[in-house]
């Protein structure tokens, strides 16, 4: 009798080492008996985003867009209901290596949509986790804001100094090839990394206006259970002029009660302003000094109610100072932003925020947006 156990034991042992070996995925295919992969896992899916909101400026002689204005102006829109984005996500899965990504903000069009319309338009590549190859329109992977999925903004908006530095194609959407994945094994300190290149002329642009390139890299640490630091480096042009850029960044979260966390994430960044450099007219100042920098800190307090309709609240209020042009013109802006969002749905896929965008600066430049205003919201977002 022992002897029999014994050999159906054996015999179980062998088909299980057999049936692992034969790597069968989740769709029942053994992966080892696949002749062409053509089709193997092909598949394509839609996702998108709606974000609308009204928007009141709290100072009588400042506009929903940040502009002083007087009274011999002609525009003084104080309010207005504004839809920011209207996204359509498209990926289609080629087999288990090639996937295609596009998508569009069509809320563009109720402005001028040259070369804005098209945001991300790449193909990807994915040998295994420590090797990714995307190429085509893409965010480079410049700092927390970049890494965060497009449609998922848990205030206003991005910070001021993710758009500073995309105007001088340090980040946002830009044209070429990146590459990106693990460099530890399971049961490692998790290290991550990212480097690519890209024409450095922003999205939609047909060809590079020269032959240099921007080259950047990211290496991201896990250090402990949910405490990530990222460091950012970045070389490149954009006009006449060619400089660099680099950052460091942190994200953390800790759960402080039952229903109650934490989150909390930091970046700051120092870059030479390009574009600022190349709108300079007759006699320019050397590049080196044409430099901006900034940081913000965001903390997030969410309480989970887990009710059927209503799955939690956030309390946010994010700070953040930018100069653009601290070296020659010193004049800084500080932004503050108390936030509360309503989450209908898991993940923001339901969304109703209010709050108040505060901008203050070192000093006001009348008639511009240079100026210091107040900006009530209520901002409704829906994922789909």
């Amino acid at each position: 009798m022992m002897k029999i156990n014994a050999l159906i034991l054996s015999f179980l042992l062998v088909f299980s080492l057999s049936a692992i070996a034969q790597q069968t995925d989740i769709t029942g295919i053994d992966r080892d008996t696949v002749k062409n992969f053509s089709a193997y896992k092909r598949a394509i899916s839609f996702a998108g985003l709606l974000q609308t909101r009204f928007a009141a400026s709290l100072n009588n002689n400042v506009d929903i867009n940040g502009k002083h204005f007087d009274q011999t102006s002609t525009s003084k829109n104080t309010n207005a209901f504004l839809l920011k984005r209207v996204r359509l996500q498209v990926k289609g899965t080629v087999n288990d290596h090639f996937s295609a990504n596009i998508m569009f903000n069509f809320a563009e069009f109720s402005n001028n949509p040259t070369n804005k319309v098209l945001e991300n338009a790449y193909i990807k590549y994915t040998l295994s986790k420590h090797f990714n190859v995307q190429a085509g329109q893409f965010r480079p992977f410049f700092g927390i804001e970049d890494a965060m999925p497009v449609d998922v903004i848990r205030t206003l908006d991005y910070s001021n100094q993710y758009y500073a530095f995309g105007g001088s194609g340090w980040q946002s959407f830009q044209i070429g090839v990146s590459v990106f994945g693990d460099v530890t094994a399971e049961g490692s300190m998790p290290i991550r990394y990212y480097a690519g290149v890209y024409n450095g002329n922003n999205r939609n642009v047909a060809n590079d206006n020269d032959n240099a390139k921007n080259f950047y890299g990211r290496l991201e640490a896990e250090l402990a259970k949910k405490l990530i630091i990222g460091i950012n480096g970045a070389v490149g042009s954009f006009g006449n002029g060619k400089g660099d850029a680099w950052g460091a960044d942190v994200v953390t979260s800790q759960k402080l009660a039952n229903r109650w966390q934490l989150s909390l994430s930091g970046e700051y960044k120092n870059g030479t302003n390009l574009a600022l450099f190349d709108g300079f007219t007759g006699n320019k100042p050397q590049l080196s000094d044409v430099r901006m920098q900034g940081f913000y800190v965001f903390p997030i307090l969410r309480y989970y109610y887990n009710l059927p309709r209503l799955r939690a609240i956030e309390f946010s209020s994010r700070y953040e100072y930018l100069d653009v042009n601290y070296k020659l013109d010193n004049n800084s802006r500080q932004n503050l932003i108390p936030n509360v969002s309503l989450i209908f749905a898991d993940d923001f896929y339901a969304t109703l925020q209010t709050g108040v965008s505060i901008n203050l600066y070192q000093k006001n430049v009348p008639l511009s947006t240079t100026y210091n205003s107040n900006l009530y919201y209520l901002q409704l977002q829906v994922r789909f």
